[in-house]
This record gives C-alpha cells, structure tokens and sequence, in this order.
C-alpha cells in the first residue's frame, strides 16, 4: 500500500502517513503530525504539528485539527467541525504556551459545524450533534446535542439510537447490529 497525495496538496517534511491514507485538494499537513494508517483528509483540511491521528480517521472538508489534538483510531470529523486550543484566546495576548490537550477517543463521531472546546475528552463512541458545541468531558457512547451540548441519549458502535434513559440501570440491544448495551451507574457499555 501507499499514501495518495493530490498534487495541490501540502505535506510537510516530518510529516508521517500510515499506508493507506489519503490528502485530497489542498490539504496542509504540518512536519510533526503523525497520522495512522487509511486515513482521508477530505479539501481544505488543515493538520498542526502535535497532532496525533489514529488508523481509519475520516477528517471532512474544511477542518482544522490545531496543536494538541489527539484523535484515536476511527474517529469521524464531518465538514467544517471546528477544534480549539486555547480557551479563552484574545488577539493582542500570546498564549501560545496555554494550548490545552483534547482527547478523542475511538470512534467518536463530530457531525458538521460541531464545534469542540480544547481540554476535553470524548468517551469512545460518543457521537456529537451537527452544530454542538461541546465545552466539557462526554461519557463513552453518549448522544451530545445543542449549544452548549447535552446530553440527550446513547449511542451504539454502529451508530444507531439505542433505547435506554439517560440515568438508572437498564439493558438493550443495538437494532442493527443485536450488539447488547448495559447502562449502569450513569455509564454505558458493551456486553461481552
């Protein structure tokens, strides 16, 4: 395998591509970021230096994944989601040593013009609502809605609803999939 680069694409040096991965129409990928293997970077992405991405990451048009950022294996960044790294940025002050880590675990998916606050972490498989604005850390598999997001249901791997409240003890299955999920103590996971 190899790494496909459209010509009005930039890769800096340094840059590492796992096998695989794809830099569609005027990318920039800066020296030091590392990137995992089948990989797409949709037009007009944007890539910092410490950034870290992790295999089968599917980064849409016209997103910015700034200093860092951490994205784990099969994340999804839908179109023009937006990362931050500083929190509260003024122009006239430099506070480029106050760039905050934020975390995206496995399988996380960022719907369109999502917007995600530096200093958070997603749980794995979280899904975020176009237009959310997530500004604190989201439970693993939790549905993420409004401004600023909250919660407002689970997720399964699949990506499908999943029949369970938001509190309490209860079980169900993923209607695509027959994948079981137990909601216990305020978090969800999968049986085994």
């Amino acid at each position: 395998m190899s790494v496909t680069i459209h010509p009005t694409a930039i890769v800096d040096d340094g840059a590492h591509l796992g096998d695989g991965s794809r830099v569609w129409h005027w990318v920039h990928i800066s020296g030091g970021a590392q990137i995992g293997r089948d990989c797409s970077f949709g037009q007009n992405v944007f890539v910092g230096n410490r950034v870290m991405i992790g295999n089968n990451c599917k980064i849409q048009n016209n997103v910015s994944v700034y200093d860092n950022v951490t994205l784990e294996d099969d994340v999804f960044c839908g179109p023009s989601m937006v990362f931050t790294n500083v929190y509260n940025p003024r122009s006239a002050v430099s506070r480029k040593d106050e760039y905050r880590n934020t975390l995206v675990k496995r399988g996380v998916t960022l719907g369109a013009n999502s917007t995600v606050v530096c200093g958070t972490t997603l749980g794995e498989y979280a899904f975020v609502a176009a237009g959310a604005v997530v500004n604190r850390n989201v439970k693993p598999y939790a549905l993420m809605a409004g401004v600023p997001a909250k919660q407002i249901g689970w997720m399964s791997q699949f990506g499908e609803r999943l029949d369970l409240p938001l509190v309490g003890d209860a079980e169900t299955l993923c209607p695509q999939t027959g994948q079981k999920y137990v909601l216990r103590d305020g978090y969800c996971n999968v049986q085994e």
